[in-house]
């Protein structure tokens, strides 16, 4: 049975025949369509010894398609003519968690249409070429080595590695990872993990849910053979046990700073209160704390921020900034003492009112586009959100109170026991 929230963004909710949790947003204003499927199929799910396996089983679904149905193969580039000649677009990637599909296309009956069957054939169907996968892997290797030469990737590759530890989230790709990965292992990842019966089907446009089920149909009977065995558990993130300073040589005019350790899942109690705080602390831009302290009093850096990252497990929580490579310690001092300050103490009253009156105005940007609102509404249902969740977002803004956040940042943040890791500093 379906299900809609008497509210003014109306999400409506079933469940498909095959399995698959279907949100619907109706947008007639224009005559366009995104869909989104999410499976559990991120890089969480990568087997250690061939990290990277997700992202590159998500780059090899657009490189071309097996004959069937008295269609012809499709290569690559055929298959990219195809789409462009529909006008529409067909992509998939992965993230830490997910596994996502996307599709954009005009509702004009006619094209929509093609543009589902051909999307549908190409989950159903992909080529998995080996030769394609021989140039890609060499791409990505290239990619890496390049990567190895800015100061800022290795700054985030080896503060991943300390607040994560053994967890998924912290490993990466190398070159002996990708090259333990060929398209077997890409083809029975495929089939393991997106899989209809634990995909989320979201879509966003001038459908409604008769159409809808309409194309959620095709596109799941393309995966309908995929089966829907059990996935073993992941485990959490564990806390820092104490403090690791980790300095890094690096020939470069600034230094890299990173600043952190795990934070909250994004089912925390507390995620409002957290939100909120981060935002006068250093997601705030040049109204922040941290912007104050660093840049504005001392001239240490152009710009400074902070973040949670949280997911199904409890992402980083990250302060970084640029700086000379002869500033580095007293930057660093200047923001470990700003968030001991922040932790103990909390903001003002003053600056609670400035950043919930902020939020609050901005939220229309928030879900301003297709696209915007797609990935709030994927959000909601990857977490399980209700469904009202956008329409009580600035209400749970005004809720949050100055005793809640500092209740929230002393449970979830440790000061004291937090990952720096510095690249390119003078010793």
């Amino acid at each position: 049975m379906a299900s809609a929230a008497r509210a003014a963004i109306p999400i409506q909710h079933w469940v498909h025949a095959s399995g698959a949790r279907v949100y619907l947003v109706e947008s007639p204003a224009i005559p366009m369509l995104d869909v989104q499927i999410d499976v559990d199929g991120g890089s969480r799910r990568d087997p250690p010894q061939q990290a990277g396996l997700a992202r590159a089983t998500a780059g090899m679904l657009s490189a071309g398609v097996l004959a069937g149905d008295g269609q012809p193969a499709l290569d690559e580039n055929r298959l990219a003519e195809a789409w462009a000649d529909l006008g529409a677009s067909f992509g998939a990637s992965a993230g830490g968690d997910r596994f996502s599909v996307s599709l954009r296309s005009l509702t004009r009956p006619a094209l929509l249409e093609r543009a589902v069957a051909l999307a549908a054939r190409q989950l159903a169907a992909p080529a998995w070429s080996d030769a394609v996968w021989q140039r890609e892997r060499e791409r990505l290797v290239a990619g890496l080595r390049e990567a190895e030469t800015r100061p800022g990737t290795l700054a985030g590759r080896r503060f991943a590695q300390a607040v994560y530890g053994d967890h998924p989230y912290g490993r990466d790709a190398t070159a002996a990872t990708l090259a333990a990965i060929d398209v077997g292992a890409q083809r029975s990842f495929y089939r393991r993990h997106v899989a209809a019966c634990r995909a989320q089907v979201v879509l966003v446009g001038a459908v409604d849910r008769a159409g809808a089920d309409r194309i959620v149909g095709p596109l799941m009977a393309a995966l309908q053979g995929h089966g829907c065995e059990a996935l073993p558990p992941v485990p959490e993130v564990a806390p820092l046990a104490a403090a690791q300073d980790i300095r890094l040589p690096f020939d470069a005019a600034q230094a890299q700073v990173l600043i952190g350790q795990p934070g909250m899942r994004r089912d925390d109690p507390d995620f409002f209160p957290l939100f909120v705080g981060n935002y006068i602390l250093g997601g705030g831009g040049f109204v922040s704390r941290l912007t104050t302290e660093v840049r504005e009093k001392r001239g240490l850096s152009y710009s400074v921020y902070s973040y949670f990252m949280p997911g199904q497990h409890a992402g980083a929580f990250q302060v970084g900034l640029t700086t000379r490579p002869d500033q580095a310690d007293q930057a660093i001092a200047v923001v470990r003492d700003e968030l001991a300050r922040f932790v103990a103490e909390g903001p003002t009253a003053a600056e609670l009112r400035a950043a919930q009156a902020y939020l609050v105005n901005g939220f229309a940007l928030r879900i301003d586009s297709n696209r915007k609102l797609l990935d709030n509404v994927a959000n909601i249902a990857w977490h399980g959100l209700p469904l009202d969740y956008l329409d009580t977002w600035t209400q749970q803004i005004e809720r949050v109170g100055l005793d809640d956040i500092r209740r929230a940042f002393r449970r979830v943040l440790q000061p004291d026991r937090m990952v720096t890791v510095v690249v390119g500093a003078q010793p």
